[in-house]
Parts: structure tokens; C-alpha cells; sequence
């Protein structure tokens, strides 16, 4: 296995270790006078997995690494941690669930869209704002689980939640449409086809012969 490939299924890993620090509330210790409750861990975890989302890609064009399972596996691990880890918050209280809701419906129905549009041999490029909601998403929940020990940052954690949850509906807004105007523009391509084919089909045959 590639070290891409290798990358992504590391942030895999990261999911249920996420799951876990962040729901069992680890005791204090501090070794070496540093802080190591709970939110420190849950945060170190994030950012490294958050790491290896940058690093796969980096390797993957530089070491022209591209892989067809590299391909599949890196949004579902994007998914996962990002699904995990909102879902973790709102067992922790700390996020709506339904904000979570619309974060969590995004991602997976933008997924659907995508394989649809995969399997109709359509390539649909990601906005702007879709390449930057993982980066506001990490930050988002980083903010939220540090304000659980320092409750100043609650505004600022409330900004970001907001500015994740209408980068969502804005992005799957410009994802449908993309995919949709696509797929009428296939749509309208094949029935011009299929008129083109019944047309000279129609002019191939005999004509009936005339009597004398």
C-alpha cells in the first residue's frame, strides 16, 4: 500500500480513538507540567487527523500516487472524522443536534450526488467554498471542544458552528446545481442522439416501390 493510501486509512484510525477520548473524559495528568485533560487529547487527535487529510493529497499528486481506492477512500475517512467527532458534541452537549443534522445530511447527500454523477461518467469540480468547509469544519470543532474547559470561547465556537452549517447548505446548494445542470445537458445530449439514430435509420430504408 502507497503512502497516500496509507495516510488516509491512519485518519480512519483516528475516528474511534476520537469517539472515545472525547465521550470517556480521560482524567487530568500532567506530566512534565503539560495539560492533558480530555480537550487537549481530543484536539491533538483532530489536527493530526485533520494532517493527514493535507498529506494524502500532497503525496498523492507529488509521488503521482493516484489510486482508484485512494479515490474512494479519502472523502468517506473526511466523513467519518467530521461525522464523529459533531456527533461526539452533541452527546457532549456542546452542539445543537440539529445543526449537526444538517452538517451530517450535507455531507452524505453531496456523497450520494457524487456517485450518481461517477457512475453517469460526470465530473463535477468542487467550489471554492467546498474545498475550504473541511478547513472551517476542523476549526469549528477544534474551538468547540477547547471551549468545554474555557467557556470565553463560546462566542467565537458559536461563529464558527454558524458560518460550518451555511457553508453546508450553500455548497450542497452549488453541488446540486452543478450536478443537475450536467445531467439535464447528458439528458438532453442522449435523446438528440437517439433522434439523430431513428432519423438516418428511417432514411437507410427501402423505399416502397412505386407501381407502374
Amino acid at each position: 500500500m502507497n503512502l497516500p493510501n496509507s495516510l488516509t486509512l491512519l485518519r480512519i484510525f483516528f475516528v474511534p480513538l476520537l469517539i472515545v477520548v472525547l465521550l470517556t473524559k480521560s482524567p487530568n495528568v500532567e506530566p512534565w507540567g503539560l495539560p492533558m485533560h480530555f480537550e487537549f487529547w481530543g484536539v491533538l487527535i483532530l489536527l493530526t487527523a485533520a494532517a493527514t487529510d493535507w498529506a494524502d493529497g500532497y503525496f498523492a499528486r507529488r509521488r503521482r500516487q493516484i489510486t482508484t481506492l485512494g479515490i474512494l477512500l479519502d472523502p468517506i475517512a473526511d466523513k467519518l472524522l467530521i461525522s464523529s467527532a459533531f456527533i461526539s458534541l452533541v452527546e457532549m452537549k456542546l452542539v445543537p443536534g440539529w445543526m449537526v443534522v444538517i452538517i451530517i445530511g450535507r455531507e452524505f447527500t453531496v456523497l450520494g450526488l457524487r456517485n450518481i454523477a461517477s457512475a453517469e461518467g460526470l465530473t463535477i469540480a468542487a467550489s471554492t467554498l467546498g474545498k475550504t468547509k473541511m478547513v472551517l469544519q476542523v476549526c469549528a470543532v477544534a474551538v468547540l471542544i477547547w471551549a468545554a474547559r474555557h467557556p470565553s470561547l463560546k462566542p467565537l465556537a458559536l461563529v464558527l458552528l454558524w458560518l460550518v452549517v451555511i457553508s453546508a447548505l450553500v455548497s450542497a446548494a452549488q453541488y446540486f446545481l452543478r450536478f443537475w445542470s450536467q445531467l439535464d445537458d447528458r439528458i438532453k445530449t442522449r435523446r438528440k442522439l437517439r433522434m439523430t439514430q431513428v432519423a438516418e435509420a428511417a432514411a437507410e430504408k427501402p423505399k416502397d416501390a412505386v407501381p407502374s
